[in-house]
């Protein structure tokens, strides 16, 4: 279990450890630096939380309240956009249409 905290450090909520967001590198399963993790959940209250894992002795996992758009820029710079067909994910599903979908503009013919 992982605590969360919100952008005051204060303790908002505890939830089950994940690294969905980790990514094979061509040696490790990482977010991209040695060592360390990043999962990602939503709480009942609709809130999502980034969740921080460590491998390195004497630090601690932590989870952190983020916004929905930075929950989904996580998932879309982590390539695991697949995560949005989970329903938890669906508000964020269509935040990625309105942001990152159709933006070609079209041609005069």
């Amino acid at each position: 279990m992982v605590k969360v905290v919100n952008e005051f450090g204060d303790l908002v909520a505890v939830v089950k450890y994940n690294n969905d967001l980790d990514f094979w590198d061509g040696r490790n399963f990482s977010c991209g630096s040695t060592g360390r993790h990043l999962g990602i959940t939503k709480l009942k209250d609709g809130r999502y939380v980034l969740i921080h894992g460590t491998d390195w002795q004497g630090e601690r996992d932590y989870a952190e309240v983020v916004t929905d758009e930075e929950a989904l820029d996580a998932i879309v710079s982590t390539g695991h956009t697949k995560l949005l067909e989970k329903k938890k994910f669906e508000p964020l599903k269509k935040l990625y249409e309105e942001k990152y979908l159709n933006q070609e503009v079209e041609e005069d013919d």
